[in-house]
């Protein structure tokens, strides 16, 4: 018996002949089975490079750098760490010269002074062996590098107070962040997130140590924040440090500050209550 489209092939569609009139409906489960895999996201997606010439040797510089408003913020920590959904923005804060080491945070890589300038290339160009920084992504051990570079170079140009605690600061982040990801099943888990938290802490103290020390003598906005913001930093820092008598007093003073909005003041609450919690551990 002829099948009901017999007869196409005469116009081309012979492979219609056999369709199903009433194809089965299919399964839940078929149909999912069937719709097309959503694509996967990768850190490049986020990045692109960005170029700059080099304040010491004028050289050519491309920079991974994130696509500003592309990345889902999910959170920020107490020290207002931001935590972003699918990269960690902090390894791609810091330019690097390969052809003559100069680095420096994206907010400070211009601005040099002739005797900055002279000291890095005395103390480090002299020095730098060249490297391939042609790269999609960077891991965090190559992103720790350039922060150690970035922070040897602000010691070297004898920076500001407040940019050698900032890059402490974003250097301590991004080892929280690195510990935060690392490999839960690796045997040496236990080891190697108790060295990353060992040397978080060194690079938040630090960091602590030099934000009080710029809040002496610099003048607002510190690194991009006004004094309420900076204030409030320092107070977490202070907490994360267990410098509970510094961190109290500056809690205090934000929420008693005229200039300080409302959201600074329920931050300075919860902060408060942050710092009560872990002065309550560390008595028992």
């Amino acid at each position: 018996m002829a099948g009901l489209l017999s007869g196409l092939g005469k116009l081309g569609l012979k492979n219609l002949e056999d369709m199903d009139l009433y194809e089965a409906e299919k399964k839940p489960e078929e149909v999912a089975a069937a719709k097309p895999a959503a694509p996967v996201v990768q850190e490049t997606d986020f990045l692109f490079d960005k170029s700059y010439e080099c304040t010491i040797c004028d050289g050519k510089i491309k920079a991974r750098t994130m696509k500003a408003g592309k990345a889902k913020l999910l959170r920020a920590d107490t020290d207002l760490r931001p935590v972003y959904e699918n990269i960690e923005p902090i390894k791609y804060d810091v330019i690097t010269c390969p052809h003559c080491g100069y680095a420096a945070l994206t907010r400070y890589f211009k601005g040099l002074t002739a005797s900055q300038m002279k000291a890095i290339k005395e103390t480090i160009s002299a020095s730098f062996q060249p490297v391939n920084e042609e790269k999609d992504t960077y891991t965090y051990e190559e992103a720790l590098d350039r922060y150690k570079l970035c922070l040897a170079n602000a010691i070297v140009k004898h920076a500001k107070a407040s940019e050698k605690a900032y890059i402490c600061l974003k250097t301590g982040w991004l080892l929280r962040s690195m510990r935060e990801n690392l490999d839960k099943e690796a045997e040496d888990f236990d080891k190697k997130a108790a060295e990353l938290k060992e040397q978080e802490d060194e690079f938040i103290k630090n960091a602590l140590e030099g934000f009080l020390a710029a809040r002496q003598s610099e003048s607002y906005p510190m690194c991009g924040m006004d004094e309420i913001t900076m204030e409030y930093l320092i107070a977490a820092l202070a907490m994360e440090s267990d410098q509970f008598d510094v961190a109290s007093r500056i809690i205090s003073s934000i929420l008693v500050s005229p200039s300080a909005t409302t959201r600074m003041k329920d931050k300075a609450r919860d902060l408060k209550e942050a710092l009560m919690a872990k002065m309550k551990e560390k008595s028992n």
